[in-house]
């Protein structure tokens, strides 16, 4: 059975990242101020907590296109349940979770047991969930949230400058980091990434694991929508979009393979790291937010050329 290993090109996202720091600092004196540092990392904290899920289902060889309309619905259900509803914010906190792990459910089910592609099924799923958020939102942005909820994008640790969203993503690596490395779901999930029919043949319950992959890529999406939609102190029905793409390419960027099997989430948290770089140091360059998409899908190409070509010399070579 394929054990998790690491891989190298997180230490090319280290040194690319490193590389982005020493230049924009060069190129805008205010770079590295510690404010706009930690501007940076709010800004990437909730990419970077979707990121996280999707890496566990890109591990298995898959995909999932619907995290931005989870972000979306979850985030319109929440705010629709504390504000019209006066329901408490913890309650409507676990119901946009369990819309997400739902969500998730519902994908891991038509990819594990009927087989469908994970790009169709979830793009299928992303439609249906953005017509509910429409539907349910008809048009309104629903906003006004009490300071208990709207601490999980705005407030800092007592006594400190840290913003909690910040330690709520570092927390949510370290844990997915030690279930990934240590434990026997992380296991299963490279397995069947490296080799799904040599996972089966080894006893591993694919089914399960994959239905597993997509409940917590579920899960992570509505823990983003908590983020955003306290940060925003709004719900809105596009949110979210744009997100499955920022997600992927976070994880490509950080080295995880889309074919599975290969990857450390600490790429993945370095590749939102790069494009949240990026993104900032071009504003402060005053560079068009137009050209930041080319500039970031450019990267995302490179990326998955690197990673076409190291998969093709490795299959020759054996």
């Amino acid at each position: 059975m394929k054990k998790p290993r690491i891989n190298l090109n997180n230490i090319a996202s280290f040194a690319v990242l490193v590389l982005l720091l020493i230049v924009l600092s060069i190129l805008s004196p205010a770079f590295l101020k510690s404010a706009n540092l930690i501007n940076i990392m709010q800004q990437v904290t909730v990419n970077a907590i979707v990121a996280i899920g999707m890496t566990v289902v890109i591990l298995t060889g898959g995909i999932d296109l619907s995290v931005g309309s989870i972000i979306a619905l979850s985030g319109m259900v929440m705010a629709k349940l504390m504000v019209d509803k006066d329901i408490s914010s913890g309650i409507s906190i676990l119901t946009g979770l369990l819309i997400g792990a739902v969500i998730g459910l519902i994908n891991g089910i038509l990819i594990a047991k009927f087989k469908l592609q994970p790009m169709i099924a979830t793009l299928g799923m992303m439609q249906v969930t953005r017509g509910l958020d429409l539907t349910l939102a008809q048009g309104r942005t629903v906003s006004g949230f009490k300071p208990f909820f709207r601490s999980f994008g705005v407030a800092n640790i007592p006594g400190t400058t840290v913003p909690i969203q910040i330690i709520l993503m570092i927390a949510l690596y370290i844990l997915i980091f030690f279930l990934l490395r240590y434990r026997r779901f992380g296991r299963f999930i490279y397995s069947i990434g490296g080799n799904e029919e040599a996972a089966r043949l080894s006893g591993v319950s694919v089914n399960v694991y994959k239905i597993l992959a997509y409940v917590l890529c579920g899960v992570t999406a509505a823990i983003a929508s908590i983020v955003m939609t306290a940060k925003l102190n709004s719900a809105v029905p596009t949110a979210g979009e744009g997100y499955e793409l920022d997600a992927v390419a976070s994880s490509v960027i950080g080295g995880i393979s889309l074919t599975g099997g290969v990857g450390s989430v600490w790429g993945t948290l370095m590749g939102a790291m790069i494009i949240g770089v990026i993104k900032n140091g071009l504003n402060l360059l005053n560079v068009s937010s137009y050209l930041q998409q080319v500039v970031t899908g450019l990267i995302v190409i490179a990326a998955v050329l690197a990673d076409t070509l190291k998969n093709s010399v490795s299959n020759k070579s054996i």
